[in-house]
């Protein structure tokens, strides 16, 4: 599968139930709600697209999966491939935390640390599978698991009833693909909000790409409003909107481990070009307060990435107008819990 569209979501959550767990979603003040992705499987939502790659490929090779990862996809991998009885070899830039790599080996993955980000481990990681002829899982740049993040949005709608906007953090954009196609699809078997409350305008004023009318309407006709959050430091999708194209740009910052891709992936580049989609910075004191925030408000230990989402509404940079129903997905929690409240 080379193209991804809203109906490959509804299947992917099909073929992935079983595997997967439909995480919580919390109501933590009126119409705003968490869904707390850091409850999945192995701390993160990227089991949902490791499973739905592996199964819908068929017999496996003999010689297992393959993937480059920050950390939190590699234990995905891994956690997928131990439960369909397969062997897994993960790739990881030497910037991944000690946290995620005790959890690879604890998952009898085959570990490979290797260059100083995401990308370099994404290149030795291809030139391996073209040795072993081990399946590729992508961290975010194929359809399968694209469709299967997306799994996450089917259900937030279904737990809120519908929601206009939802913000998500975006590294290499496949998660925040997904959710865009998710609740589109959603939408389209009539899960939607009756009677959305923004107007035009609203949101964040920086932001590149916009909903135009807001969710009212768009929540009917093609699911709520996606706010895209990147940190300051790693602006992959934001840059790509500026430029029309994917991009290069450098890596840095506290969230760089889950969210260091230098580039925008060219799936998720053609989903959140769509009207639907606002992209916003934050920075990274911004998320390291968000994260705070989210142990000490709430008992949610997340990692500086699953707290980036939270950091736009906490800081300001995306403003709900007043009745604005709004879901902040929590998409991490990989990290050491002596520093949730010391940075």
């Amino acid at each position: 599968m080379t193209t991804v569209d809203r109906e490959h979501v509804p299947a992917a959550a099909r073929r992935i139930a079983g595997h997967v767990l439909r995480t919580p979603v919390i109501e933590v003040s009126p119409g705003l709600w968490l869904k707390l992705e850091l409850l999945q499987h192995t701390g993160s939502f990227k089991v949902r697209g490791a499973f739905n790659r592996m199964l819908s490929a068929g017999e496996l090779p003999g010689s297992g999966v393959i993937a480059a990862s920050g950390g939190n996809h590699g234990l995905a991998v891994a956690f997928a491939a131990r439960a369909l009885g397969v062997r897994a070899e993960i790739f990881v830039p030497e910037v991944t935390s000690p946290v995620k790599v005790a959890g690879l080996r604890a998952l009898g993955a085959h570990i490979t640390q290797t260059g100083a980000i995401y990308s370099d481990a994404a290149d030795a990681a291809a030139k391996r599978a073209a040795e072993t002829g081990a399946l590729v899982v992508h961290a975010y740049d194929q359809a399968e698991v694209v469709a299967g993040q997306g799994t996450t949005g089917l259900e937030l709608v279904e737990q809120t009833g519908g929601v206009d906007t939802v913000l998500v953090a975006v590294g290499g954009g496949g998660f925040a693909a997904g959710i865009t196609l998710g609740t589109a699809a959603a939408a389209s078997a009539g899960s939607g909000p009756a009677g959305a409350a923004v107007s035009a305008g609203s949101g964040s004023a920086g932001a590149v790409a916009s909903a135009g009318s807001g969710p009212a309407g768009a929540a009917g006709a093609g699911g709520p409003k996606i706010v895209c959050v990147e940190p300051e430091r790693i602006p992959t999708l934001h840059a790509a909107l500026q430029a029309g194209e994917p991009v290069q740009v450098e890596v840095g910052g506290v969230a760089a481990d889950a969210l260091g891709a230098s580039k925008i992936g060219r799936l998720a580049f053609e989903v959140l070009s769509g009207p639907r989609v606002e992209s916003v910075l934050v920075t990274d004191e911004a998320i390291v307060s968000a994260r705070r925030t989210l142990w000490e408000r709430h008992r949610l230990a997340a990692e500086h990435a699953g707290a980036a989402a939270y950091a736009a509404l906490l800081s300001g940079v995306y403003r709900p107008v007043p009745g604005e129903r709004v879901a902040v997905v929590v998409c991490g929690s990989n990290t050491d819990p002596a520093t949730l409240t010391t940075g």
